[in-house]
């Protein structure tokens, strides 16, 4: 292959298609770049202009983190009732609504009551657009486009730090206040894009249409759920406990942190949509996830080097270990978006996507405190465990993904729908 070819492969694997594919990236760049300059300046935010204390903060993300967790189910289910479409729309609206009062809350119990009410949309939202995505495309494109979105998350996110960058320098009340306003317009800037994307019928439902917390009795489905939900712990691993190792156990500059930030940014921008092809099936899902959990136990190997190494060898091993995960990462995300596509039925989509989703939740409330102990403050000896796990993990998925394509799921009538576009 020429350069002039391998340029021109490289530019087809980020730019998305022209069609629905690309509508879908730009607006998820667009939303990115909003929540990205949240997550990056939200700390400051909370702590200098709404005058919380770092205690009030962490309890009232812990608080929305749990109402996330009790209402992915349910809220995904109202996907199923009103079109994803619908549910998108009106949620990205809502979040807009909840960032422009931001500056207006006072104390604690208003805090809490923005950060509760947006962990809910924001629940109903990721439902809705997985389910939009899937219901739009054909099964042979699903995960194409998904990791098309994903490198342009990325990108977006990206332009969100930077112009936290320039927030945080001001460092005054204004500039806090216009930051989240500034959120808000671009939330309902994403409202217009959606709402301009191709309409789809609604999926026919069963005449009986069974109780949306009736999926958690899928058994196999729910095997699946938390199995690739705990393989999605790599999150944690590269923003949280990778950092707390390297500050606590190696010798490398704290300059390093944010270089490996920068290269999985970069990485996942270049390479996901390449790596993310063969997961359109569910065994292909299932085998990019055991792929994706085994490379996590290798990282989980090569990472304590680095706290017996000194100097550039440190670098090196640090670098070689966050390459792992980073791959990681990119496959193991890929086979979730085929496993989304190609498991939930199509007339309860959005409670199975929603169910699904509930593992990631419960990863988030064991991974962070349970990796960091085991990694961190064991002095070194606590990666082999977590090692096992993930090898342990990464090798059940394939046979519980094989259980639940055998097994029917529950309320399972209509077909998938056509798409039709808005006139």
């Amino acid at each position: 292959m020429g350069t002039r070819e391998t340029i021109r492969t490289a530019v087809q694997d980020v730019v998305p298609p022209a069609g629905l594919t690309r509508a879908l990236a730009v607006q998820a760049m667009v939303y990115a770049v909003g929540s990205g300059l949240f997550h990056a300046g939200s700390a400051v935010f909370f702590t200098r202009a709404l005058g919380l204390s770092a205690a009030q903060v962490g309890l009232g993300l812990s608080i929305a983190a749990g109402v996330s967790l009790l209402g992915t189910v349910p809220l995904g289910g109202l996907t199923d009732r009103y079109g994803p479409q619908r549910v998108w729309v009106v949620g990205l609206v809502l979040n807009a609504a909840l960032f422009a009062t931001y500056p207006f809350v006072g104390g604690f119990a208003g805090f809490l009551t923005v950060v509760v009410a947006l962990a809910a949309v924001d629940a109903a939202v990721g439902v809705a657009r997985q389910v939009y995505s899937i219901n739009a495309l054909p099964p042979a494109e699903r995960v194409t486009a998904m990791a098309y979105q994903r490198s342009s998350l990325n990108v977006g996110f990206g332009l969100g730090a930077v112009i936290s960058g320039l927030v945080l320098a001001v460092d005054t009340i204004t500039a806090y206040r216009g930051m989240v306003w500034f959120i808000s317009t671009v939330f309902l800037v994403t409202a217009l894009f959606v709402r301009r994307l191709p309409r789809l019928p609604q999926v026919a439902r069963p005449a009986e249409p069974m109780s949306r917390l009736a999926v958690l009795r899928d058994r196999p489905f729910m095997a699946v759920s938390v199995l690739s939900g705990l393989l999605t712990a790599h999150g944690v691993l590269y923003l949280t406990v990778l950092p707390l190792w390297i500050l606590t156990h190696t010798d490398a500059p704290k300059t390093v942190i944010a270089g490996l930030v920068l290269l999985n940014t970069v990485l996942i921008v270049l390479l996901q949509v390449r790596v993310s092809r063969g997961a359109d099936t569910a065994a292909g899902a299932a085998r990019a996830s055991r792929r994706g959990g085994l490379l996590i136990a290798l990282f989980c190997l090569v990472l304590p080097i680095s706290g017996v190494t000194r100097g550039a060898l440190t670098v090196v091993v640090l670098v070689a270990a966050a390459l792992l995960l980073i791959l990681a990462e990119l496959i193991e995300s890929a086979g979730t978006w085929g496993l989304t596509a190609t498991l939930p039925p199509a007339d309860q989509r959005g409670t199975y996507v929603g169910a699904l989703g509930l593992g990631v939740q419960v990863q988030y409330l064991i991974a962070p405190a349970g990796l960091t102990a085991l990694g961190v403050t064991t002095g070194g000896w606590g990666w082999l465990p977590i090692a096992a796990i993930f090898v342990l993990v990464g090798l059940a998925i394939v046979p519980a993904v094989a259980w639940a394509g055998r097994t029917p799921r529950l309320g399972a009538e209509a077909a998938a729908p056509a798409m039709t576009p808005v006139p």
